[in-house]
């Protein structure tokens, strides 16, 4: 008699655990609030794609998690980025500096000179600045001894820092 109490038990925990397994849309008697909302969620957020071929047409990545009832996961591959190909040149640098980026969108931006602890130095521009590419141009104040320093150019909330050399 006890086993019988035992596999009637064991039963009910694998009918139930099968039921809350299977995906919503077998099911269609299941009322439309108690359905899994997964398969109306999209991932917002950037996907970086390493492979040395992709393809450049399509801008949307389909992630398929590894589950058996899940929906694929849709991210967008568009560069969301409101900074982007800063470069510093010449490097190493005698008197004048040279910065070329690109802006996304009409921002306030800063570029400020760094020692290597971290400590500004000069404050070389602090405005905002229009969309598009940008070609900035500085000459270096006589102060600063020859050695490595950073460069710190911010954007809104984007940071990005290169390193330079003073002769």
């Amino acid at each position: 008699m006890k086993h019988n109490y035992f596999y009637a038990f064991l039963f009910v925990i694998l009918s139930i655990s099968t039921l809350l397994s299977t995906s919503s849309y077998a099911f269609g008697w299941i009322p439309e609030s108690l359905t899994d909302t997964v398969k109306t969620k999209e991932a917002n957020g950037t996907l970086v794609d390493t492979r040395v071929n992709k393809p450049k047409e399509n801008s949307l990545i389909i992630f398929k998690p590894f589950a058996p009832y899940t929906l694929p996961i849709k991210v967008n591959r568009e560069n969301n980025k409101t900074l982007s190909n800063v470069k510093v040149y010449p490097n190493p640098v005698s008197d004048q500096i040279n910065l070329t980026f690109q802006l996304n969108k009409e921002i306030s931006v800063s570029i400020k000179i760094m020692d290597a602890l971290g400590n500004e130095i000069n404050t070389l521009l602090s405005q905002r600045l229009a969309e598009g590419n940008q070609v900035q141009n500085f000459s270096l104040n006589s102060n600063l001894s020859s050695g490595y320093y950073f460069i710190r150019i911010m954007a809104g909330s984007e940071t990005v820092v290169k390193r330079i050399q003073i002769l």
